[in-house]
């Protein structure tokens, strides 16, 4: 018998103003990635700046976790999924071309679909 993979949904409302918090949510989808789990991290608010090109190059490490730049680059080359909230990106003038590679814009619709899907979701 197959063993069922354990999915799970980190959301990320924490920016640069909070770097520690970000951080502690890509440090964790970057362990449940190694655990070989399904993990897909949801951005909102403040957080969809975290997927804008460049913004992360000048947020210092914190928390005595890495950069958050290379937390979320060691994060996508896992091949993790980082969803993007559409309104959030639309109230802060971003738009889809403005994204990192590995992030993809998503809405509300999906975002409950993943979270009923999986087995956890994290809020940070």
């Amino acid at each position: 018998m197959e063993e069922k993979q354990e999915k799970i949904v980190y959301f990320c409302t924490s920016g640069a103003d909070n770097a520690e918090k970000a951080s502690i949510c890509f440090a964790m989808a970057n362990a449940g990635m190694a655990l070989d789990m399904d993990v897909k991290v949801a951005l909102q608010g403040k957080a969809v700046q975290l997927a804008q090109k460049g913004f992360t190059d000048h947020v210092p490490a914190t928390g005595g976790f890495p950069a958050l730049k290379k937390l979320i680059s060691d994060y996508i080359a896992q091949g993790g999924e980082i969803h993007v909230c559409k309104p959030c990106m639309e109230e802060r003038n971003i738009a889809d071309s403005d994204l990192i590679e590995g992030a993809q814009v998503t809405a509300g619709g999906t975002l409950n679909i993943m979270a009923a899907a999986s087995d956890a979701q994290m809020v940070y």
